[in-house]
């Protein structure tokens, strides 16, 4: 019987030769990964059964200290320590310590440690991010993830697949956020919920794979377990002489069963705004802000969404010459030390200060409201991050809208909500 992409990569980590949507199977990950958080939460209490059981394979297995990193105050501090010694008991094979870190959802890839046809499980609900590469890769608890760890299988419920067609190609200032803001406005929180979300369409070759990292990253914020692309020309450019495993590449068969089937034009698709406070509270830029002056008090562009190195000479395009606001604050934050080495070699860095940014090291800080621009009460914020719940960035009475990178960085010049095309040339 006809498989899906998801089916495909389920079956063959199964043992079996076919699944399909509904069935139980017990699979065996490619590679397991957690941040600070994540692991923390795992081993906690738990180092009796971690000294008798052990690590299953430390070889496939990474701890990205991230979200609090480099550490804000005791209590990041004394947690980042508590990973790190877990680290160096226990062998793990893959740490990345400041100064060689990077936000998990950016620096994985990058290193070719996750690879297409992979089951890639993660502790933090991003991991969705990895099905840009044509993995199967999803997000879990901290219980699950400890599981894990010791027994190196999880179980999964095949999800059931919905196909998204992408049809034509994105206009000038409009990004692969704008389509993924776009599809999330349209499923709603949890119209996805527990269902893989595949991409066919020729607009696919139209976005680059930063897109598609970033499309396949805020998958979660409907509801999806996973999100996949079929790997192409793109895909195997970018991991040769960087994949550490050798990658398997799937296509969905032609019959394949879906539970439902969503078209978007990509051609007629405007600028998304995800407007406070619930990522699926989307509406296009010219409704959102309709007949309204929205003073922005800071722009944080950067986050395991958008702080690839795209993303960053995107906002530099815009920033080049100008300066931002004298009543915004803009923080860049690039997703890894090798982002960042590179944004400096190709002036951006330079380019950002000179408008009157500042530059973060490579952490999810801002994003969580941990550190790097926490919001005070009252203040509205343009964020190229993946959430804008209530007290997500700061104090529960701030607002943040979520936007692509164009929408940003032309907000931070002009000190309101606002398109780039709107700056003076």
């Amino acid at each position: 019987m006809a498989m899906t992409i998801t089916e495909k990569i389920l079956a063959r980590h199964a043992g079996k030769e076919e699944v399909h949507a509904g069935e139980f199977v017990t699979v065996t990950p490619d590679f397991i990964f957690g941040n600070e958080l994540g692991t923390g939460l795992a081993i906690e209490g738990r180092e009796e059964l971690l000294q008798k059981r052990g690590i299953f394979d430390t070889s496939r297995v990474a701890v990205i200290p991230d979200h609090f990193t480099p550490n804000k105050d005791i209590t990041s501090a004394e947690l980042s320590k508590t990973v790190r010694e877990f680290v160096r008991r226990y062998h793990v094979g893959h740490y990345f310590e400041v100064g060689r870190m990077g936000i998990e959802h950016v620096i994985l890839h990058e290193k070719g440690l996750v690879v297409s046809g992979d089951v890639i499980v993660g502790a933090d609900s991003h991991s969705c991010t990895y099905g840009a590469l044509g993995a199967f890769s999803t997000g879990v608890g901290s219980t699950d993830f400890f599981a894990l760890l010791i027994s190196g299988q999880l179980w999964f419920s095949v999800p059931e697949t919905i196909k998204v067609v992408l049809k034509g190609k994105l206009s000038k200032w409009v990004t692969a956020k704008d389509v993924v803001l776009y599809l999330v406005g349209l499923l709603g929180a949890d119209g996805a919920r527990y269902k893989a979300l595949e991409f066919h369409g020729d607009g696919v070759r139209s976005i680059p794979l930063s897109g598609r990292f970033t499309i396949c990253n805020m998958a979660i914020e409907a509801g999806a377990k996973n999100a996949v692309f079929p790997a192409d020309e793109l895909t195997i450019a970018y991991q040769k002489g960087r994949a550490q495993r050798q990658p398997v590449y799937y296509e969905a068969d032609a019959d394949a069963v879906y539970c439902d089937v969503i078209e978007i034009d990509l051609t007629s698709l405007k600028p998304q705004l995800s407007c406070p406070h619930r990522p699926d509270n989307v509406k296009p830029f010219a409704e959102a802000v309709a007949g309204k002056n929205l003073p922005v008090d800071q722009v944080f562009i950067g986050s395991c969404i958008n702080g690839r190195i795209e993303d960053l000479r995107e906002a530099a395009g815009i920033l080049k010459d100008r300066v931002v606001h004298p009543d915004t604050r803009l923080i860049v934050t690039p997703g890894s030390q090798e982002v960042y080495l590179q944004a400096v070699e190709e002036g951006l860095v330079q380019i950002f200060i000179k408008a009157g940014a500042v530059v973060s090291t490579p952490t999810c800080g801002a994003c969580i409201g941990g550190h790097m621009g926490v919001l005070a009460g009252g203040e509205r914020c343009v964020s190229t991050t993946n959430r804008n719940f209530r007290g997500r960035m700061g104090h529960y009475d701030s607002e943040v809208y979520l936007s692509g990178v164009p929408v940003a960085a032309a907000s931070a010049v002009l000190g309101r909500i606002a398109l780039p095309e709107e700056l003076q040339p």
